[in-house]
């Protein structure tokens, strides 16, 4: 009886050993096919030759134009980042690199599973910010042609223009019974990234010693124009700072390394990115030290607050120098590689993602905020009206009135979260001098 039992244990071991190891060879021998170069190549082949033979339209199918074709096919189905770019969409990414262009002043990117263009955010004192283009607005057609399937590249194209040229674009939004058309006039792009309250470079104080600060995008001037500001606010006694990134789409990424710097020690990680090959990782740290050590920050952040601001909010977050408010950020963290061709072409290629100081990933994450303050679409747009003066001129009597008296809910917040931080850093500081006083 006991060897049977014993002999029924082993036989079913064996045969539990069997099926495991079948199943390990199957699921190896499925791998190594998916990544069998030489199998892929002679599909990839076969069906090359097939279209070169039998589709209807013999002119369509050169190798040329069937290679680039796949090459641009490969690229797209990576992310809506990563590309194959002829010499000509090669040289003009140059161009916009290397000078100013014409445009009307918005940042884009897709989004959703669909690949929606939706608008990052509007540029400050652009033609796009002027008319009421807001953040979040889907645009569906560019000159009467549809956005469907179009690539980033492709729809900035589109979208840039010689200076004084217009462009139409119909966009889709939840406030609008229907898609709206906006004819904008294409201008050089250029302004000014830190601004105060009113739009201006004057920087006043509040009576609360609140200092604040809009950043609208990170140029090759906006650490040194933020150092401007912040001077201006400690020369009148600036206890606490509200630094407003809100529909701010980014920029340049030293620029948002040096803004951290001004509020971090230095030797701190700032952020670091991480890919393969030859960006496997690298860290990018503090260098300057904190040079507002006793002013309170709060940062405010929304769904347009993308790129180079979401590195600056995660990097203060993480360093508890700064305490997030708003809505959830767009989350655009990527880094994108140009590698050179021959006859001119390139490869637009993502390599690596952003990570903040304690390894949270950017990219389709965004940054969550301390405090989640949400605004309706209604208050947003009234909001960009407001700020955007020239636009007013274009609503009717009964929205100019709403648009003037609307309230920015985030920054009422901001400043009595403020508020409260100072008040008990006075009372604690009293008490402590109260304390040593009765030594």
């Amino acid at each position: 009886m006991k060897k049977r039992i014993l002999y029924s244990v082993l036989f079913t071991a064996l045969g539990l050993n069997l099926f495991v190891g079948a199943q390990i060879y199957l699921n190896s021998a499925q791998a190594a096919e998916k990544n069998d170069f030489h199998h892929h190549i002679e599909l990839f082949i076969r069906v090359l030759e097939k279209i070169r033979q039998e589709y209807v339209d013999p002119e369509k199918v050169s190798y040329d134009e069937l290679m680039r074709g796949a090459l641009r096919g490969m690229l797209s189905t990576l992310d809506p980042h990563s590309e194959f770019m002829e010499a000509q969409k090669y040289e003009d990414l140059r161009n916009d690199t290397e000078g100013a262009y014409g445009g009307v002043g918005i940042q884009i990117g897709l989004r959703d599973k669909d690949n929606i263009l939706t608008v990052i955010a509007p540029m400050e004192d652009t033609p796009a910010f002027r008319a009421g283009i807001l953040a979040g607005d889907k645009i569906v057609k560019i000159e009467g042609k549809s956005t469907e399937k179009i690539s980033l590249t492709e729809a900035v194209k589109r979208l840039r223009g010689e200076p004084g040229t217009q462009v139409t674009i119909t966009v889709s939004r939840p406030t609008l019974p229907q898609p709206k058309d906006f004819t904008l006039k294409r201008v050089v792009i250029k302004v000014d990234t830190v601004k105060d309250i009113d739009g201006r470079r004057s920087f006043p104080l509040s009576e609360n010693k609140i200092g604040y600060i809009r950043m609208t995008q990170f140029g090759e001037q906006t650490t040194a124009e933020l150092q401007d500001a912040l001077k201006k606010l400690k020369e009148q006694g600036m206890e606490g700072l509200i630094l407003d990134l809100r529909n701010n789409p980014g920029g340049l990424l030293d620029q948002a390394v040096k803004v951290c710097e001004l509020f971090v020690p230095r030797g701190q990680l700032v952020v670091s990115t991480e890919g393969r090959g030859s960006q496997a990782k690298y860290g990018y740290v503090a260098k300057g030290r904190d040079l507002y050590p006793n002013v309170a920050i709060v940062i405010l952040v929304n769904g347009g607050s993308a790129s180079a601001s979401e590195i600056v909010a995660g990097c203060l977050q993480d360093r508890g120098r700064a305490f997030v408010m708003g809505e959830q950020t767009f989350g655009k963290g990527s880094v994108q590689s140009i590698v050179p061709l021959p006859e001119g072409s390139a490869l637009r290629l993502t390599t690596a993602k952003y990570y903040t100081p304690s390894h949270k990933v950017i990219h389709e994450k965004g940054i969550t905020p301390d405090s989640i303050v949400p605004m309706s679409p209604e208050e947003e747009e009234a909001l960009s009206y407001k700020r955007a003066a020239g636009s007013l001129d274009a609503l009717d009597e009964e929205k100019r009135e709403r648009v003037l008296n609307a309230r920015d809910i985030q920054m009422e917040r901001a400043t009595d979260f403020l508020k409260g931080v100072l008040l008990f850093k006075d009372r604690t500081q009293h008490g402590r001098k109260f304390a040593a006083g009765k030594r």
